[in-house]
């Protein structure tokens, strides 16, 4: 089953448009796009959700989005991935665009802001594990460079002009059967010149004392 609108040579193509139905006293229809379940020997077809490829222009945008809500909250976006039961779980993975004669294209994710109250969480985490493994690493990491400097990684909380800034909190889980985990930190190596350094400063009180540094073994 094949649908195309129609070709221009001089202006913009025909658009395709799916609507459903407008619900005026309740909700609105929906509109579901998916591919049928497969047989014992096969895979379910997959959804392909693509903009077109230029020669001498951007390509188009693909933009994926809820309405606004003026008394209600605005809809959920959700990605998930199928579980497996005899196999790993899938991946779900996101890759902005690679240019070989500029920057490569950014990641950007940003929570939902509260004009009134507290801006939204962003939380990424590996979730729990089984008896018999252990849960997923979470790794962030600057990629390499043949011919320059790697990229910085930078974790910090905003400023707060009538309030105190956010705290930075790195803890290690506790164990009930083993040692608990440890925390380590380490500076770049250099094998031709010198090795990285590392700095611990606090915070400077222009007006009263300045932060203290405490290093203590627990009781």
């Amino acid at each position: 089953l094949q649908g195309f609108a129609g070709r221009s040579t001089v202006n913009t193509g025909g658009a395709v448009s799916v609507a459903s139905g407008e619900g005026t006293v309740t909700t609105s229809g929906m509109i579901i796009l998916r591919s049928i379940n497969s047989g014992d020997a096969g895979t379910s077809g997959m959804l392909v959700f693509s903009s077109g490829s230029t020669s001498s222009g951007n390509s188009g945008a693909l933009v994926l989005g809820t309405g606004t809500a003026t008394q209600g909250r605005s809809g959920m976006i959700l990605l998930t991935v199928g579980s497996g039961t005899s196999s790993v779980g899938g991946s779900l993975q996101g890759f902005a665009g690679r240019s070989t004669v500029n920057t490569g294209g950014a990641v950007s994710v940003a929570s939902g802001e509260g004009t009134v109250t507290t801006s939204g969480m962003i939380i990424l985490r590996s979730i729990n594990s089984g008896d018999a493994g252990t849960s997923g690493m979470l790794v962030f990491s600057s990629g390499s460079s043949s011919s320059g400097n790697s990229g910085a990684l930078v974790v910090g909380t905003g400023t707060a002009t009538q309030g105190r800034s956010g705290m930075m909190l790195l803890t290690v889980g506790s164990g009930t059967s083993g040692a608990g985990g440890s925390l380590r930190g380490y500076a770049g190596r250099s094998t031709v010149n010198t090795g990285g350094a590392v700095s611990v400063a606090s915070g400077e009180g222009t007006v009263t004392s300045s932060g203290m540094i405490t290093i203590r073994s627990i009781n």
